[in-house]
């Protein structure tokens, strides 16, 4: 697998031909579009249509954390809802075979639109067009919480009863195999949510990750809207407020301490005409017909959560498995956020 770094494009041709050879047209050529931190994307070029293959991170920890069926499962079953996903091809276990992967991946259309990741972007937009598209953001959101597992065939996605315990209980278990030195303040935070933890609100599909730069965005300046939700491997049932309070996060990132601006950038500037996160959670609270409680443990939570995982990057970065570029900052940032989070508690 030299061609692309954990993709074999060979062997892609190959079972492209085999299994889908409505889709081939031509060579075909391959390249990392986000990889490392997360699930490794690459675009797939020289299809009659583009394509998106997704594969766990080089090294991955747990395979629960990066189960590409559950990923592939989930955006399948959405399709028809008011939530846009992009339109699933296959999932396929190569992990035996080793001619693609070596791992399982799922392959699937590329929505069209842009992800808007950094601030020189906003250029592109007006003001208002801005303000309309977090609005638009954060209504799919609360579309999202909307939908009845039940009636898209994700009833037994996971198990709302118990919800934030396990959550708990999954990310300790995720920090205890990253772990290559002592994280204190993070062990600490751990210990409050423990401690303080809210009865759940209510039962609904999850996203887990749910931020502007995990959407694609079309249209013109004046209007741009949301064309697709992407990212869905932390999709599970369970409090529909976790995903507010990882939005929370993630909104206001850039003005969090410790160099956050720079280490995980983000397009969203009130000052480009972004609304405030008080004001998407009064449009979210009016799609969803319902009063919002207190986000605070949700928060914490967030900051908890992102720290584990940023723990977790920075654990393999030190054994040589992330690919591309800037993950040597990333675990200088886990104490702070931890900090932060204690903070919001």
């Amino acid at each position: 697998m030299t061609e692309v770094p954990g993709l074999d494009v060979a062997g892609l041709t190959t079972w492209l031909r085999e299994a889908h050879p409505e889709l081939v047209d031509g060579p075909v050529e391959a390249s990392v579009i986000a990889g490392g931190r997360s699930n490794l994307t690459y675009a797939v070029e020289g299809t009659r249509v583009p394509l998106i293959v997704r594969r766990p991170p080089l090294g991955h920890v747990l395979s629960s954390a990066h189960d590409m069926r559950r990923e592939h499962r989930v955006i399948s079953a959405l399709a028809g809802t008011a939530v846009p996903v992009p339109h699933t091809i296959d999932v396929v276990d190569d992990t035996d075979a080793a001619r693609v992967t070596g791992t399982v991946f799922f392959v699937m259309e590329r929505s069209p639109g842009i992800v808007l990741a950094r601030p020189a972007q906003n250029a592109g937009y007006t003001a208002e067009g801005l303000r309309g598209l977090g609005f638009d953001l954060v209504r799919r959101l609360a579309d999202l919480h909307a939908v009845d597992a039940d009636e898209v065939g994700l009833g037994d996605f996971g198990r709302p009863d118990g919800y934030l315990a396990r959550q708990l209980s999954t990310w300790r278990r995720q920090l205890d195999a990253s772990r290559s030195r002592e994280t204190p303040a993070l062990d600490a935070l751990q210990e409050s949510l423990q401690e303080g933890m809210p009865p759940s609100s209510r039962a609904g599909i999850v996203h887990g990750d749910f931020r502007l730069d995990n959407a694609l965005v079309v249209g013109d300046a004046d209007a741009p809207r949301i064309s697709a939700i992407l990212d869905w491997e932390m999709a599970t049932l369970g409090d529909p407020l976790v995903d507010l309070g990882i939005f929370a996060l993630y909104w206001d990132i850039a003005s969090l301490p410790g160099g956050f601006a720079g280490a995980v950038p983000s397009a969203v500037d009130p000052a480009a005409g972004y609304p405030t996160f008080d004001e998407l959670v009064e449009v979210y609270a009016q799609r969803a017909g319902s009063g919002i409680p207190d986000l605070r443990w949700y928060r914490a939570f967030a900051a908890y959560k992102l720290a584990v995982i940023l723990e977790g990057i920075h654990c393999r970065y030190r054994a040589g498995d992330t690919v591309g570029e800037g993950f040597d900052r990333m675990g200088a940032l886990v104490e702070p956020l931890a900090r932060k989070g204690m903070e919001v508690r």
